[in-house]
């Protein structure tokens, strides 16, 4: 094939001017002769596209056009590509993933939430609503809470009885510890009442009150109670010897410190002076001692309500509440070794918990500590103050200056 034919052959494959309304292709004569139908201009020479030099190529090209996708290059004023993918969503993650983890996260809470409520629940359900309130026309203001530590030795070996050193069971309980605790006004506040207060109890003449629960149980020890001081008992709260040492070796013993070092055969208390974290058994000989003090009980009754504040404040807090080896185990044994009213819900207890963390606390007011009666050496009160004290309370108003001393570890 000639060059000649090579060139029409190619040509005429090209697309005709007619069909493409572009410009009409035509060969060249020569090396760059014109032809006749143009005037002899070559069509590179008419259209300025031949090669340099006047030979044959292809036609220029326009220049080359950037995407508009390319980084541009910052050294020359470019801006930087940013990417046209999917968009990124919060955390900084595609927008599925996100949705992803936020159901993940969603669920998590949920999850805890049933757990939360499962709890609560369950452990209210432990409870030991054994208490029924007697009927009363007492009224006054806020929330009163009758706090009771009973001698009973129910549920301990002769074994256990004999480490305790508690004595013999006759048959009979009697409080060892009473205190009042009363919620509602600008702070909470802690009484103690002492044991040996002679007082009359319904029925029954005068006596010493913590006669009150062996001549009725908790019921008439709740009526001697409202009758003397004018305040009407919303809550019982009791505990027994073994419930008190299984309560506190739940949750990990509690801490107190002491002045001075303290022994005593009778309870079996033996620790030294500094601070000691107390276990079960620790913790009931300190809250029994009575015999270390020239006070005697009125000393005891101060242990027991540092003790309590102490033992309350380690319950209710995010060590014990947030740890579930320790919330679980300590939730059921003081919601089993608690004996609370039909009314009382875990939820009341929590919230006294709280109060007493930072409550206001003394005695009730005393005018003869040894006070001798047909019953024994007795607590007489100064009745003065003992009713502003507890008109106070009835009305939610502060307690008077100088009616309560405070709590002062022996």
């Amino acid at each position: 094939m000639s060059d000649e034919d090579w060139k029409g052959w190619y040509q005429d494959d090209r697309p005709s001017p007619a069909a493409s309304g572009g410009p009409r292709f035509e060969p060249r004569s020569g090396s760059g002769s014109g032809s006749p139908g143009n005037g002899g201009a070559s069509y590179e020479a008419t259209h300025g596209m031949g090669a340099p030099g006047g030979g044959r190529g292809w036609p220029s090209q326009p220049p080359p056009v950037s995407d508009p996708r390319e980084p541009g290059d910052p050294f020359r004023g470019g801006t930087p590509y940013r990417g046209g993918g999917r968009r990124w969503r919060f955390w900084g993650q595609p927008g599925r993933r996100g949705r992803r983890i936020a159901l993940v996260a969603g669920l998590v809470v949920l999850l805890l939430i049933v757990v939360a409520a499962g709890s609560y629940f369950w452990a209210d359900s432990k409870l030991d609503k054994s208490v029924t309130l007697p009927a009363s026309t007492a009224t006054s203001a806020g929330t009163n809470w009758l706090i009771v530590g009973s001698d009973s030795r129910k549920g301990l070996t002769r074994a256990q009885i004999d480490q305790l050193h508690v004595g013999f069971d006759f048959g009979t309980s009697s409080s060892d510890s009473l205190m009042l605790l009363h919620m509602g006004g600008p702070k909470p506040v802690l009484i103690s009442i002492p044991r040996d207060s002679y007082v009359p109890i319904p029925g029954h003449g005068m006596n010493k009150i913590n006669a009150a629960l062996a001549f009725g149980g908790p019921t008439l020890l709740i009526q001697t109670v409202e009758s003397v001081t004018g305040l009407r008992i919303n809550h019982y709260m009791g505990i027994g010897f073994d419930g008190l040492v299984s309560v506190v070796n739940t949750v990990g013993g509690v801490r107190i410190c002491l002045p001075q070092a303290i022994q005593d055969s009778y309870s079996g208390v033996n620790l030294s002076k500094g601070c000691h974290n107390l276990n079960g058994t620790q913790a009931l000989a300190f809250v029994r001692d009575r015999h270390s003090f020239a006070t005697s009980d009125l000393q005891r009754i101060q242990d027991q309500r540092a003790f309590l504040k102490a033992l309350l404040s380690k319950a209710t807090s995010p060590g014990v509440y947030l740890n579930p080896f320790t919330a679980y185990p300590f939730a059921s044994t003081a919601a089993s070794s608690i004996a609370v009213d039909k009314g009382t819900s875990l939820w009341d207890l929590i919230q006294a918990g709280l109060a007493l963390r930072g409550a206001q606390t003394g005695t009730v007011p005393i005018a003869n500590a040894s006070y001798p009666t047909s019953a024994g050496d007795s607590v007489l009160w100064n009745k003065t103050e003992a009713l502003q004290l507890f008109g106070a309370l009835q009305d939610n108003k502060p307690v008077p200056s100088g009616l309560l001393s405070g709590t002062t570890v022996g």
